[in-house]
């Protein structure tokens, strides 16, 4: 084996092997088979040459095996995998690493002239080369199969750490056992993959080649890495491409990250950092520099969220940015756990920036959205008192941040909606929020209710010349956000107490609408119990009730309440009060009049006609104008 070499390099060859195991801890060899000197007797040649026979003779015995698969030979083995093909041999093989290891210690120190050095480092550069080839070939079929972190995770932790114990591969029995536990053979292949792995790595390491080694395996497992993230369609892009992209094809990228994140933080880089940890379990050091370069790619996976959040701040816009930080918010204690060296401390970091880039992206959001509520500027006047747009959108809008409470309680915990003086102080009325015990979220929300609440109020002020009008159109509003409140989870935020008392506004403006609406219908009845009247005053008195409620009615009947509850209970109220006024006055009078000429011109509605023009109110059928005042029926 060994080549025709000149004396001059040979010389070199054995000062080089001086100082390469002069410094090393290990045992050596002769130290564990010698027999001990006598203390006070001087070593003998007899032991050292009896050591160094010793020596040249496990340099011998190692010699066959090493040579046999030596990758440079023409022999069969230089195409065959050891690892793959025989167990056993595998493990006679690092056992002769191992022991040709001891040897070359045991020369250095004792014998470092002797010529069986520069066979010795021959041998180890074949045995190095073997094992280089054999830790490409693993880890480039590890590409076909899923590292399990679990597996790998309690492999590690039960394995040994200890150098000296490199040769340990797991045995047939043990992954036949684990076969037959678990029917997946990705997981088994996986798993025999990665013990083999830190075996390898483990017997390179000690003999002083781990650059070869760490540099094979940072090149294949970064390949894959990348791959696993080009595959989840992770790409990297300059600040300048997300400003200048479509708001389309940004949701897209959106929608296509949300989905990549949590698979790239809890498969791929999990199983490579416990891939990692236990291949290279021996050296801190060594596993935290490969991990950090293999996973350098994380950091544009954690920047696109930071990107993203530098867009324009619009409010339809803030919905995507709280999927993006409610995904991020829940794997950071992955991301926490997995990049927790120094030398992955960038990618953490930026999982963290990016963070809070989207928080105060969509505080900034809200401020806008409660801007514009502020200065809606629509003189769209809502026939008939009916719903707003700008109700139906803002509660549509708040209903939906509701849905990422969790979310904004984070983002909003800091922050308080500020107080406007220019507000109706009854606003602040009612609920009375302690802020110490109500979550940050919940009086958020309730504040963006209340600026489109005094926005409605100022709507109703300036939009209708009818009084009665502006309080009907308030109670629709009102009620049409009590039922967004109570059919979504505002209910559970803002609780029974604001519920109750908004409905009791409710209730308040369409007693108001009630009393300016029909006021003079209801005054223009006499009093219960009143005096009979004459023919005359009875006359007059029935006239004035036709011509208030004629003109209540012509005016209401293009009027509408949508909420169908809210819609009866104004009927009934309304009919409560006049019907059974009427219907006394009606019962009290009629018999007399009847005598009177032209009795049906002035005695125009029966009491149950009332009932019937009422029913017919707040659905709206009169917006057209075809709808004639009310005429006895």
């Amino acid at each position: 084996m060994a080549r025709s070499e000149t004396p001059r390099s040979i010389a070199a060859k054995r000062g080089m092997l001086a100082r390469l195991f002069s410094s090393s801890t290990t045992l050596s060899f002769s130290s564990s088979l010698s027999t001990p000197s006598t203390p006070s007797t001087p070593s003998s040649s007899t032991p050292n040459m009896f050591s160094e026979s010793v020596m040249e003779e496990t340099i011998k015995n190692v010699e066959s095996i090493i040579t046999k698969w030596d990758p440079n030979s023409s022999s069969i083995t230089r195409v065959t995998s050891l690892f793959h093909s025989n167990r056993e041999e595998a493990e006679d093989f690092l056992e002769s690493v191992k022991d040709l290891r001891r040897a070359m210690h045991a020369l250095v120190s004792e014998h470092s002239t002797s010529d069986k050095l520069l066979l010795a480092q021959n041998l180890m550069q074949i045995a190095m080369a073997r094992l280089e080839k054999e830790f490409y070939q693993i880890l480039s079929a590890a590409r076909d199969h899923q590292i399990d972190p679990e597996s790998i995770s309690a492999r590690s932790s039960e394995g040994s750490s200890n150098l000296e114990d490199e040769n340990e591969l797991g045995s047939e029995e043990e992954f036949k056992t684990a076969g037959e536990s678990n029917t997946n053979v990705e997981r088994v292949t996986a798993l025999a993959m990665s013990s083999d792995l830190k075996t390898i790595a483990d017997c390179m390491i000690s003999s002083g080649y781990s650059i070869e080694c760490i540099k094979i395996y940072k090149l294949i497992r970064k390949s894959i890495v990348d791959e696993g993230l080009y595959l989840l369609g992770i790409e990297e892009f300059r600040p300048s491409q997300i400003l200048k992209m479509n708001w389309e094809a940004l949701e897209h990228q959106i929608k296509n990250w949300l989905n990549a994140v949590k698979i790239a933080a809890k498969t791929l880089f999990s199983g490579e950092k416990a891939l990692c940890d236990h291949v290279f379990s021996a050296s801190q050091t060594i596993r935290e520099s490969c991990f950090s370069e293999i996973t350098i790619g994380g950091l544009n996976l954690f920047r696109f969220p930071e990107l993203v959040a530098k867009c324009k701040k619009l409010p339809e816009r803030i919905f995507p940015l709280l999927d993006l930080y409610e995904a991020l918010s829940d794997i950071r204690p992955d991301v926490e756990l997995i990049f927790d060296s120094e030398s992955t401390s960038k990618i953490k970091q930026q999982a963290v920036s990016s963070l809070h880039g989207l928080g105060e992206s969509i505080r900034a959001i809200l401020s806008e959205f409660e801007s514009t509520i502020q200065k809606d500027s629509s003189k769209t006047l809502i026939v008939g008192g009916g719903i707003h747009p700008l109700t139906q959108k803002v509660t549509s809008y708040i209903s939906s941040l509701a849905d990422y409470s969790r979310i904004l309680s984070d983002i909003v915990a800091d922050s308080s909606p500020p107080r406007n003086t220019a507000f109706p102080e009854a606003y602040f009325e009612s609920p009375n929020y302690d802020a110490s015990s109500t979550p940050a979220v919940s009086v958020h929300l309730a504040w963006l209710i209340l600026v489109l609440l005094c926005k409605l109020d100022r709507k109703a002020d300036l939009g209708y010349k009818d009084m009665s009008l502006s309080y009907l159109f308030l109670a629709n509003n009102l009620q049409f956000v009590l039922d967004k409140v109570c059919t979504t989870r505002l209910y559970v935020l803002l609780g029974e107490d604001w519920v109750f008392k908004h409905a009791e506004k409710v209730i308040q403006y369409a007693s108001t609408y009630e009393t300016m609406a029909w006021g003079n219908a209801f005054s223009s009845l006499p009093e219960k119990n009143s005096p009979l009247l004459s023919p005359e005053a009875a006359k007059e008195c029935f006239q004035r009730f036709n011509a208030a409620f004629e003109e209540a009615y012509k005016k209401q009947a293009s009027w509408v309440v949508p909420d169908r509850r809210l819609r009866d209970e104004l009927k009934v109220s309304i009919a409560k009060e006049l019907i059974p006024a009427y219907r006394e006055f009606y019962d009290t009078h009629k018999v007399m009049l009847r005598r009177v000429k032209d009795f049906e011109v002035f005695v125009r509605f029966g009491p149950d006609d009332l009932g019937n023009y009422l029913s017919d109110l707040f659905h709206g059928t009169a917006i057209s104008g075809s709808t004639s005042p009310p005429t006895p029926r």
